[in-house]
């Protein structure tokens, strides 16, 4: 379906998402409210990983991110979670032959807001929601409490209020906590930046926050916890690419034991694990900690009646 918009001659804009990133389901909505109300332009949703080498062409490097072609032409960009940025570039970019918009959807009933918000807080064992992005604090408060976990080493997740208004309003009704910034460990409010201070200066920051954990370290866990370890794309049940799922039909096929990791849900052991190992794709397979290769290498294995030995050596 991803290939069909280069032969389009209207505007289409390429969504390109992850799952694991919590801006992206923010995004989903504003492009699909989009899509209803610019009926005459293409919106094209993709999971940027599935389809690497588009993601290259277009030079994507985060997500989401968005890329406007017209007549087979790339004619702008966007990246990062910005709703009414992403709507008035819309809106340049169909111009004048855009044809008169619908009636506006109903608007978010409270249950739905809800729902999000409570997804957001949760999608993280820490998230916290500021002004702006930890590289790029937009206010005062922001940057103390970044400069603190940074400090601290602790390990957290964020989210750009400034990006959505609605779930700006929103959070504060939901947590009943009127300012920002605002701190949430698996699910549950913390509190604002003078919390964040006092459990700094009475030492309860460091044993309650998870800590930023050496990735090598963590790697060379993840790798051994397993005789046969898989690295993967999805779950063995629902591999969410054809190489996985090849790869996990061979393994079942010749009756091997193996626990797996799915690679879309922690982009650090995603990328760490490439560094690592010194191989550059997925799936990836251990034996006893030792990096045994990819799907090709398995293949091989396997056509070569090696596979069993190999792995159950």
């Amino acid at each position: 379906m991803y290939l069909c918009y280069f032969f389009y001659s209207a505007l289409v804009l390429v969504y390109f998402r992850a799952d694991w990133a919590p801006q992206c389901h923010v995004m989903d909505d504003v492009v699909m409210e989009l899509a209803n109300r610019f009926v005459q332009a293409l919106f094209v949703k993709v999971e940027a990983e599935s389809v690497a080498e588009v993601s290259h062409r277009y030079g994507i490097a985060a997500v989401p991110s968005f890329v406007f072609i017209k007549n087979k032409q790339k004619i702008d960009s966007l990246d990062g979670a910005n709703p009414p940025e992403l709507t008035k570039k819309v809106q340049h970019h169909v111009g004048n032959t855009a044809s008169p918009a619908p009636p506006a959807p109903e608007k978010q009933t409270a249950e739905d807001l809800n729902k999000k918000l409570k997804t957001l807080i949760s999608s993280q064992q820490c998230m916290v929601f500021i002004k702006g992005s930890p590289q790029e604090p937009r206010c005062g408060f922001s940057k103390q409490l970044v400069q603190i976990f940074t400090e601290s080493n602790i390990q957290f997740s964020s989210f750009n209020i400034l990006t959505d208004d609605t779930v700006r309003q929103g959070l504060k009704k939901y947590s009943d906590w009127p300012t920002y910034p605002q701190i949430y460990l698996k699910g549950e409010l913390i509190g604002g930046l003078d919390i964040i201070k006092e459990m700094k200066e009475s030492g309860d920051l460091d044993s309650t926050f998870p800590k930023v954990e050496n990735i090598d370290d963590r790697l060379r866990t993840l790798v051994s916890r397993s005789p046969v370890m898989v690295f993967m794309k999805g779950e063995p049940e629902a591999p969410r690419c054809g190489f996985s799922r090849t790869l996990i039909s061979i393994l079942k096929e010749n009756g091997v034991q193996f626990d797996s990791f799915d690679i879309l849900t922690d982009n650090d052991v995603r990328q760490g694990l490439k560094k690592y190992s010194n191989w550059p794709t997925y799936p990836q397979v251990y034996v006893k900690g030792d990096l045994i290769g990819g799907l090709d290498i398995i293949k091989e294995l396997n056509e070569n009646g090696e596979l069993l030995d190999t792995l159950e050596s």
